[in-house]
């Protein structure tokens, strides 16, 4: 048994510590209001429901996305592939929307949400809510749209860096940090 490491908001780093040890998926959630374009790179998502088909995404209450999905009341999610960590990486940087979306291949779902190419599978949701919890946002998203993609390795993040993959059957964690 464990015992409790007495972790507080004094130290966020410690925490932080704690949860790269939980390995995610990678996607880039995006939102289409008027003509502008947003999007940024997130590990904090989870299917909800099957019925309806729901997820639930987390966003800093500062991501420039949030506004865009505000107003939109849509956004997408491209949960991308191993081979896509450009893109995961491009979309976490703290550059205008136009610079993340430059260049990138994508598609419109039916409410106009970007949707990556190339990715494992995308959905476009309705925004269900929206929950204020600490620095964050918790949006709540009824599934309208779903597409398979690629049928190839995941792009994962764990130990605060990526896992390389040897096909969709053979991942390699990155080396334990100190």
């Amino acid at each position: 048994m464990t015992t409790p490491t007495g972790l507080s908001a004094r130290e966020p780093g410690r925490f932080r510590a704690l949860m790269a040890r939980w390995a995610t998926g990678v996607a880039v959630v995006t939102a289409h209001a008027g003509n502008e374009d947003a999007g940024l790179t997130v590990n904090a998502l989870l299917s909800v429901s099957l019925a309806p088909p729901s997820l639930l995404v987390s966003l800093a209450h500062d991501a420039d996305t949030l506004p865009v999905l505000e107003r939109s009341r849509h956004f997408g999610v491209t949960l991308l592939a191993a081979d896509q960590r450009a893109l995961s990486e491009r979309f976490a940087l703290p550059v205008p929307s136009a610079e993340k979306f430059r260049g990138v291949a994508f598609h419109r779902g039916p409410q106009g949400s970007a949707l990556l190419d190339g990715a494992l599978g995308a959905v476009e949701c309705r925004v269900a809510s929206q929950q204020p919890a600490y620095d964050h946002v918790l949006v709540m998203g009824e599934v309208i749209h779903e597409e398979g993609g690629s049928d190839g390795a995941p792009l994962l993040f764990f130990r605060s860096g990526y896992a390389e993959t040897e096909g969709p059957e053979r991942l390699h964690l990155p080396p334990r940090r100190p």
